[in-house]
């Protein structure tokens, strides 16, 4: 309701300031567009945005079909959990593609490569509302640990589950809009790109494009198997001094003695801020070498081939990993066996794997795209 009583006030807002301010008609790159295509465009992005979190909203809720598929696969073994989580990652890309294209074809006829931006805007433009239901999934899954470390009743934790279930379906769907808002706005800088470059024509015929469409079509996972490694690496840390705790400390499991927290925190702190300096030089970089190698033609391939992978890669990882999570969730809840059967230990290891797919590499991703294209725009006229 939120989202759609945002995108509703949008709507409104914005029919009588594009009417009053924006000329009526207006000229790029040689096609005329009328002041009522921007309008359509807004409207046009608000409408991709609000279908995909939607669709989001399908793949990844407790109780909804592809959810349902994975907790029973989960019955079967932590591999059949797995196997289930990616394809619905996988399939989860497509409608939400298709709302992407749809919008770009749609703007784009009614205002050019202004109104592709202007429909990143309009998708954009719900962010407060996004903002929040993003910050829902946190509170509610810090409710659930703190009712569990205080002991509550059983009862209590089943609540925050539930809450914590719906904070991962939202947690997605702000996932989902980042990411869609990433592809419409990295195009509209391409454009930029392209008139600073002075190219009028990409053509993918050419070796040195294919070049830069293959390194950029790579870099996304590159980039994410950084970033998940880095999870594995902090995680492995982290799991070594609880260990050494329990091992050197017996009274903190007996509730006499009181863990090191401070400890733990800093291993997960010095781990974010250290492992991040790799992947941040690697999106910066190297635009700058394919630009200085390749020229503006492999340049402009490398922007092609990171929007298109990175897209569909950022959705993959979110909603396979709000899908594993909310699985695990639903076999909590009761069915499939419930908490502490056969199917619930495989699910743990689904939803394990799923947190650095959804809540590290995804949401990066959409930062990669944007990085890498403005750092190429910023260098382009340095290599004409």
């Amino acid at each position: 309701m939120g989202t759609m009583g945002a995108g509703v006030l949008l709507a409104v807002a914005c029919y009588p300031i594009i009417s009053r301010l924006a000329p009526a008609e207006f000229t790029i790159s040689g096609v005329t567009y009328a002041s009522m295509g921007i309008y359509w465009s807004v409207l046009a992005g608000l409408v991709a945005g609000i279908l995909i979190g939607v669709f989001t909203e399908f793949h990844t809720a407790e109780g909804r079909r592809p959810v349902t598929k994975i907790a029973e696969a989960s019955t079967t073994g932590a591999a059949t959990n797995i196997i289930g989580g990616i394809g619905v990652g996988m399939i989860s890309t497509v409608l939400p593609v298709l709302c992407l294209a749809a919008a770009i074809l749609t703007s784009h006829h009614l205002a050019g490569i202004y109104g592709v931006a202007i429909a990143a805007l309009g998708m954009l433009a719900t962010t407060g509302i996004q903002l929040a239901v993003d910050a829902y999934g946190p509170i509610a899954d810090n409710a659930g640990g703190l009712a569990q470390m205080a002991n509550m009743d059983t009862e209590v934790r089943q609540r925050t589950d539930k809450l914590d279930a719906v904070g991962n379906t939202t947690a997605a769907i702000g996932k989902g809009f980042a990411i869609g808002s990433a592809a419409l706005t990295a195009l509209a800088l391409f454009a930029a790109f392209e008139e600073s470059a002075g190219i009028s024509v990409i053509d993918v015929s050419q070796a040195k494009v294919m070049t830069g469409v293959l390194i950029g079509a790579m870099m996304p996972f590159f980039f994410s198997a950084l970033a998940i490694g880095a999870v594995g690496r902090a995680a492995h840390t982290m799991i070594e001094e609880v260990r050494r705790q329990f091992r050197e400390m017996p009274g903190i499991l007996e509730g006499k003695t009181r863990p090191d927290y401070a400890r733990c925190v800093d291993i997960s702190t010095k781990a974010a801020i250290r492992e991040m300096i790799l992947p941040g030089l690697i999106a910066i970089i190297t635009p700058v070498v394919v630009g200085i190698f390749g020229r503006l033609d492999m340049l402009g391939g490398l922007l092609c081939g990171v929007l298109v992978s990175g897209v569909l890669l950022a959705l993959f990882m979110a909603n396979s990993g709000g899908a594993w999570d909310n699985a695990k969730k639903q076999i909590e809840g009761g069915q499939f066996g419930g908490k502490g059967s056969d199917a619930h230990k495989a699910a743990v290891i689904g939803d394990t794997v799923g947190d650095p797919f959804k809540d590290t590499a995804g949401p990066s991703i959409n930062i990669l795209i944007k990085l890498m294209c403005i750092v190429s725009l910023i260098i382009a006229p340095m290599l004409l």
